[in-house]
């Protein structure tokens, strides 16, 4: 049975032989890494700085996996809730692994743990547009292509020309995108057991005055619906067509804004939106965002699909 302590041993021993450089702290607070400021203590955490990223994530999920220890990725946390628990194993952090190849000439490659927002802005930089849609999105590229990111009528996979993963043989490999691989808020990585390392997203030069207004009415759109007053997770639940309208307008119709389970709360202002007061458990947010989803079963017959990744040791009664 591993323990933090002989986890620590583990990284320790393949950082020696990988040339590891960055941080590993055992009983890491989960709560300092995601948007929710939620989430009990990982059993070792473990960021690797910049370039010995790839050699030293292959070496310990290589070794994660053969001896049976979990192994969660994290990158900017923005859709996840940690159990106040927390979560077992190691949690390889990505957000160290940042910026880009170089190149800037119709295309860009990311690596995986650039934050999405600084993404957009080097890009805008440069004068160079198509990623203007994702501005004041939180989370990494990682995540990004991971989810399928979707906002303001347009995905990541309409700019995406294709992922570097580690696939489950531990190889480096590269995806082309398949538009028919993508989905809304899906990717073909949901269904693997692997990490993405990096992506490259084609681009189109625009007038800079152009591409800079356009991100800054959806950085205004964000702040005006809410998403930064409190710590959140943006929205609790997917939008689906076949219902009509979006889910945050069918849970307002039931007059559910401002419902509470003791320090998470459906913001006062937005349908979609659970937000932690100051004093929120993760419980308070699980809790909550099934009871929205059963009274909206309930009421209109439809099922709602949580965006929300609850992650960790969740207790049976959580």
């Amino acid at each position: 049975m591993y323990t933090p302590t002989n986890l620590l041993d583990i990284a320790k021993s393949i950082a020696a032989e990988t040339g590891f450089s960055g941080e590993m702290r055992c009983n890491e607070p989960m709560a300092s890494h995601t948007s929710f400021k939620v989430g009990g203590p990982a059993d070792l955490w473990v960021r690797p700085r910049f370039d010995c990223f790839p050699g030293f994530a292959a070496a310990i999920l290589g070794q994660a996996r053969a001896l049976g220890i979990p192994l969660f990725i994290l990158g900017g946390g923005a859709n996840l809730v940690v159990a106040d628990r927390g979560i077992r194993g190691i949690v390889l952090d990505t957000t160290d692994w940042s910026g880009d190849f170089g190149g800037w000439k119709g295309s860009v490659k990311l690596r995986a743990g650039t934050v999405v927002d600084a993404a957009v802005e080097a890009a805008a930089e440069r004068g160079w547009g198509r990623l203007e849609f994702l501005a004041g999105m939180p989370g990494t590229i990682g995540g990004a292509v991971w989810m399928n990111a979707r906002c303001y009528e347009k995905q990541v996979s309409d700019v995406l020309i294709g992922t570097e993963i580690l696939d489950e043989n531990l190889q480096q490999v590269w995806v082309p995108c398949e538009a028919g691989d993508f989905a809304y808020k899906r990717s073909p990585f949901q269904k693997r057991d692997v990490l993405i390392l990096a992506a490259e997203f084609r681009l189109e030069k625009r007038e800079p005055g152009d591409i800079r207004q356009e991100m800054e009415a959806h950085r205004q759109d964000r702040k005006e619906k809410g998403h930064y007053r409190y710590p959140s997770a943006g929205s609790v639940f997917k939008n689906n067509r076949e219902f009509g309208r979006p889910t945050g307008k069918i849970i307002d119709e039931l007059g559910l804004r401002g419902l509470r389970i003791g320090g998470a709360q459906l913001a006062p202002w937005h349908g979609n939106i659970i937000i932690n007061t100051g004093n929120a458990a993760a419980a308070d947010i699980r809790r909550l965002t099934e009871q929205l989803a059963q009274r909206v079963r309930d009421a209109l017959g439809i099922e709602l699909e949580p965006e929300i990744i609850f992650s960790g040791n969740w207790a049976e009664n959580d």
